[in-house]
């Protein structure tokens, strides 16, 4: 059996999309739907795997005690293990306004744990990553958490074994940046790269020099999404891989489903094009669907074989 994935999330919203035909501001707009999912990168990604047929997923990180029902719904329609700590509080709510094919996002502050809630965090984290070949840890900080609690997760963990993936931005992801341990595999957007370095990438040569940089931190996957453009996939073997323009219902956890391809790719023990093609066709798959969800098997499958491949560089022999 493989080996259990882990998502923590510490920060995780109900997403609430609303659609309209425009959004003009300062104006009335009307919605055409309303729907709720619940929502945080672990949580999507988590959501995702479950779609894909992974077994043995597991979530963990904070939940607001008033309104966990949507996310326990969530666990138990896709069989996902709910390790996630109750505190006081509701879990916060994201609007996500989506119109003229664009989604324009308004998040709002998280609940803020106690310091002894992220003591018994940190102690679940450690029981959790003794099962887990894969774990993951995604998304902003709430409200109060130190900017290093990934970094020194990072460093508490790794001795378990588990490949760890950081996918965050900002202050979290330069302090993890800065630790002595680093994670397996980021996977930053070139907006989250450009932010980190203090300088525009323009062009796939900088990007790709950026991210060897950090491969040289003993990084061994940097993936890098590119929206429109595509993704850059930089480890022993560089590529990029790009699928053509796809109507998106829902831009919303897309690069959440990229991470899950990912995920699933490597606990299949996948070659790199293979990962490159499988984490492309979970995110453009999931533009087709509303909420943390991915489209039939035959569609994903489907969407790798179409993927556009370039290998940029070969692995030194």
């Amino acid at each position: 059996m493989l080996g259990k994935i882990v998502t923590v999330t510490l920060n995780p919203a109900i997403d609430e999309t609303i659609t309209l035909d425009a959004l003009v501001p300062g104006q009335v707009n009307r919605a055409n739907t309303v729907t709720h999912h619940a929502g945080g990168k672990g949580i999507n990604v988590a959501s995702c795997l479950a779609d894909w047929g992974n077994p043995n997923l597991a979530i963990t990180g904070f939940l607001g005690a008033e309104n966990a029902s949507i996310f326990e719904a969530l666990c138990a329609e896709k069989t996902i293990a709910d390790a996630m700590l109750r505190i006081p509080g509701a879990t916060r709510t994201n609007i996500k306004l989506v119109h003229d094919g664009d989604t324009t996002d308004i998040n709002v502050p998280g609940l803020a744990p106690e310091p002894e809630d992220l003591q018994t965090l940190a102690a679940a984290l450690q029981d959790l990553a003794r099962e887990a070949a894969i774990l993951l840890l995604a998304g902003s900080l709430p409200p109060g958490v130190p900017e290093n609690f990934y970094a020194n997760t990072i460093a508490d963990l790794k001795p378990s074994g588990a490949r760890i993936i950081l996918d965050t931005s900002g202050a979290p992801l330069a302090a993890a940046l800065r630790g002595d341990v680093m994670p397996y595999c980021i996977k930053p957007n070139r907006a989250e790269l450009e932010e980190y370095f203090g300088a525009s990438l323009p062009t796939q040569p900088d990007i790709i020099a950026a991210a060897k940089t950090l491969r040289a931190q003993n990084i061994a996957l940097v993936v890098v999404s590119m929206g429109a453009e595509g993704a850059l996939f930089i480890g022993d073997t560089i590529l990029h891989a790009k699928l053509p323009a796809i109507r998106a219902a829902s831009t919303v956890g897309a690069g959440d489903a990229m991470v899950a391809g990912l995920i699933a790719a490597l606990a299949g023990n996948a070659d790199a094009e293979t990962t490159a093609r499988l984490a492309t066709a979970f995110a453009a798959g999931k533009l087709s669907c509303p909420g943390p969800n991915l489209p039939p098997h035959e569609t994903i499958n489907e969407l790798a074989a179409s993927v556009e491949i370039t290998i940029l560089e070969e692995p030194k022999k």
